[in-house]
């Protein structure tokens, strides 16, 4: 638990945001764990908000200097750690304001916390029945977004959008996506992040019949436009884009649906009109497009598992897309990188097949393919054992001029990714513990990874971390 001591020096370290309803004071919350202080930010860091999901730029680009990398044997200092209950999703951060979705019994919970202390500023929460099919999880998927003025939304698993007021918790509006446009839960639920555009507020729905997108007057809650009749929501996230002087919308759909159908959608973002599709979704029924599209100049890069692979595509002035290349690149739900005219990528549908590759931009061509691997002692019940380790299906973050990676175990590593070759600059092992396909999140030179299963270990509880990132 936290002391108040320590929760009058955290309102100290910023302002609370006055943004609609009465502002709350962060108290101490009883599911978080207090560790130590993080170190001051290098004078000459530079830092920013991460609103929504895989970043400012949408891309797993971060503009965070001034990181530590030399760790101790232990690795980065834990700031902060809150038990939590059942989730995929990435919290996101906005000034003082840290929010993070998860379930606990039948209820979605949305804790608003204070990002450096855990202290939680309010707490909202509404009923759910949703059961994963496979086993998985039934917490929330999708990342929240935040706006620059205050409001938060975060959409559950069943389909059920918020808005609340950043500053209070109250809610603004909420809509029931999959009632309202006829909906379905998929094979995972819903968990395509809602994206901040302007006024909009912008949702792959994939309703069947249409609309595949739709855009919602973010701060009324209705409807501002709808687009296209093809192609159920997926398990990516929208990208805008500017390119050849308009702003564009990428929406890579394609979720449960027979014969499997799905692809990327070029629309204009003011008006929702559909510029050009470009059908690509794996033949196998039980499959799922997941990984965002990744924009590259005037290019837009879509890749997929289950044998479907990548294709690049140049997007024209008029918004039409022309193919470029495909490769058998296949990423499952994380995002490649793109740094100097080559793409970095997890390739690879299950654990044993994972690997890290480099890719030419500019032909597909593969420069190489890693499997770095290493032995670790997993101390148990048992008397502990030795286990072959490896990145497996990991998340790549471009941090500092570096590459952070998180490994699907709770492997933390510092790379240095050249086309010449692979680089090891450190590496650590957070947590002994499975899924961990939750992207990092950077904020203020402190890094923040979700914990979402038991240790193999010693078991306990699913966990949300910060870890003092900042360097002397």
């Amino acid at each position: 638990m936290l002391h108040a001591s320590f929760i009058t020096a955290s309102l100290l370290l910023g302002t609370v945001l006055q943004a609609g309803g009465a502002a709350t004071i962060p108290q101490a919350n009883p599911d978080c764990r207090f560790h130590r202080q993080p170190r001051p930010l290098h004078p000459a860091a530079i830092t920013g908000d991460w609103p929504h999901f895989l970043g400012p730029r949408h891309n797993n680009h971060c503009r965070e200097t001034h990181l530590r990398r030399d760790w101790p044997d232990a690795g980065p200092t834990v700031v902060w750690e809150m038990s939590r209950g059942t989730s995929y999703a990435a919290p996101a951060i906005r000034g003082e304001y840290l929010v993070y979705p998860h379930r606990i019994g039948n209820d979605v919970v949305v804790d608003c916390l204070h990002p450096a202390t855990g202290a939680r500023y309010w707490r909202h929460t509404w009923p759910t029945e949703y059961q994963d099919r496979y086993g998985y999880q039934n917490g929330p998927r999708a990342t929240p977004a935040i706006s620059d003025d205050g409001l938060v939304y975060v959409y559950g698993t069943a389909g059920h959008l918020v808005c609340l007021q950043l500053a209070s918790g109250e809610v603004g509006w909420q809509r029931d996506i999959a009632e309202e446009f006829g909906g379905h839960w998929q094979f995972f639920g819903t968990a395509t992040s809602p994206l901040i555009e302007g006024p909009l507020l912008i949702i792959n729905v994939g309703a069947p019949g249409g609309p595949c997108v739709a855009a919602f007057d973010r701060h009324s809650g209705e409807l501002a436009w709808r687009a296209g009749d093809q192609w159920g929501p997926s398990y990516a996230t929208p990208v805008p884009a500017d390119m050849h002087g308009r702003r564009r919308l990428f929406v890579f759909a394609g979720g449960r649906s027979k014969p499997p159908v799905g692809g990327l959608l070029s629309l204009t973002i003011d008006d929702g009109q559909v510029r050009d599709r470009f059908a690509w979704r794996s033949r196998t029924y039980e499959s799922v497009n997941a990984s965002n599209p990744l924009v590259i100049g005037n290019r837009v890069l879509i890749s997929a598992s289950y044998g479907a692979g990548a294709a690049m595509l140049e997007v024209q002035p008029d918004g039409t897309l022309e193919k470029v290349w495909t490769s058998q690149l296949g990423t499952h739900w994380s995002t490649a990188i793109a740094r100097d005219n080559h793409i970095y990528a997890i390739d690879g549908r299950h654990e044993r097949t994972a690997a890290l590759v480099c890719v030419e931009a500019a032909t597909g061509k593969v420069v190489w393919r890693e499997t770095p691997e290493w032995t670790d002692r997993i101390d148990d019940k048992a008397g502990g054992r030795e286990a072959r380790m490896r990145i497996f299906r990991g998340t790549l973050l471009s941090a500092d001029g570096d590459i952070l990676c998180l490994g699907e175990f709770g492997h933390l590593l510092w790379l240095d990714l050249q086309p010449s070759g692979y680089r090891e600059i450190s590496r650590t092992w957070l947590f002994p513990a499975p899924q961990t396909w939750t992207p990092p999140v950077i904020s203020r030179g402190l890094l923040y990874i979700c914990q979402n299963e038991p240790r193999l270990d010693n078991g306990g509880e699913r966990r949300l971390r910060c870890y003092d990132l900042r360097a002397p």
